[in-house]
């Protein structure tokens, strides 16, 4: 099974980014948690970002708040797929964490979720999986099935 690397910006976005391991344990989609910000800590998110792919991970999962760096930062260190997760915060309650992951230059793309749409990002990197693991692609088929109403 390939693994996915989650990297959030503060220590202050732990409690919102908590059901995103959850979701990723119930599809036991295995995990690593990082916690470094592409301002105060640029050297370690390059690195987080520059050996991903030896290590293993077939994607990068990134939270951040406000000027939400974080994302774009790692995109352009690797050419995994990234997904930014918005996170409200500050003054404009996630709104310019939303367009800063939304509007990255041509050539640096990021997959956006909602502003704190931690689960959904769990589960399109589950998706993104899935396209190379039949037996991920069944939980995740299995799943959507029990959304039905």
């Amino acid at each position: 099974m390939r693994k996915i690397r989650i990297i959030i910006g503060s220590k202050s976005d732990l409690d919102i980014c908590k059901p995103l391991c959850q979701v990723l344990d119930d599809f036991a989609v295995e995990y690593d948690f990082q916690i470094s910000s592409a301002h105060r800590n640029p050297e370690k998110t390059t690195k987080l970002a520059e050996t991903a792919e030896a290590e293993g991970f077939s994607l990068i999962i990134a939270c951040a708040g406000m000027a939400a760096h974080l994302p774009g930062v790692l995109a352009s260190h690797t050419c995994l797929p990234v997904i930014g997760v918005p996170i409200a915060a500050g003054a404009l309650n996630g709104l310019d964490a939303l367009y800063a992951i939304a509007q990255m230059p041509p050539g640096v793309p990021v997959a956006s979720v909602a502003i704190n749409g931690v689960k959904n990002a769990a589960l399109l990197g589950i998706q993104i999986l899935a396209l190379q693991d039949d037996e991920l692609k069944e939980k995740f088929r299995t799943y959507k099935n029990s959304l039905k109403v």
